[in-house]
């Protein structure tokens, strides 16, 4: 029954590039996501402005359900921000949009991944060690709602095959 589940939802979710039409819906999550959300204009900057970024949706039937960003720098991808609605929360959906971050990173050149992720989000550490990552150190008071630490993670990225 799971398995169909899984198959009835695989059928549903689709992944894309970020437009600019998107950011009100982006910015939605992000509130939902985040104690301190990015702002449309910092979305607009990034995709109008920023030549290094990368951001993709996540779409569940047409209906955007999460993103996830980067800069990708030379053979390094740096994730800037990930998010799901918390609707749509532990049903593994996360570590597709992460997974396909790393598909996608490694089809652009990237050979490695690092990300920032409070101390105290054990969830979301034990997704990104699931999918590689792992701790290499550590910010201090990097976050400015709360001061709380962040663990800097890294992840050697596998080399995908692109089927034409």
């Amino acid at each position: 029954m799971e398995e169909q589940a899984q198959l009835n939802e695989e059928q549903h979710l689709r992944f894309r590039a970020m437009r600019l039409q998107d950011i009100p819906q982006i910015c939605r999550i992000e509130i939902d996501a985040f104690p301190t959300p990015w702002t449309e204009a910092a979305f607009h900057n990034e995709l109008t402005n920023n030549q290094f970024a990368q951001y993709m949706v996540m779409e569940y039937d047409g209906h955007i359900i999460g993103y996830g960003g980067m800069w990708i720098i030379m053979e390094e991808a740096h994730v800037t921000n990930i998010a799901v609605l918390s609707s749509f929360r532990g049903r593994k959906l996360g570590e597709r949009l992460v997974s396909e971050l790393q598909r996608t990173a490694s089809f652009l050149g990237a050979e490695r991944m690092t990300l920032e992720v409070r101390v105290s989000n054990q969830i979301a550490r034990n997704l990104y060690e699931k999918l590689g990552f792992y701790s290499v150190g550590r910010r201090r008071g990097y976050y400015s709602d709360n001061g709380e630490d962040a663990l800097i993670m890294w992840a050697d990225l596998p080399k995908y095959r692109f089927e034409e």
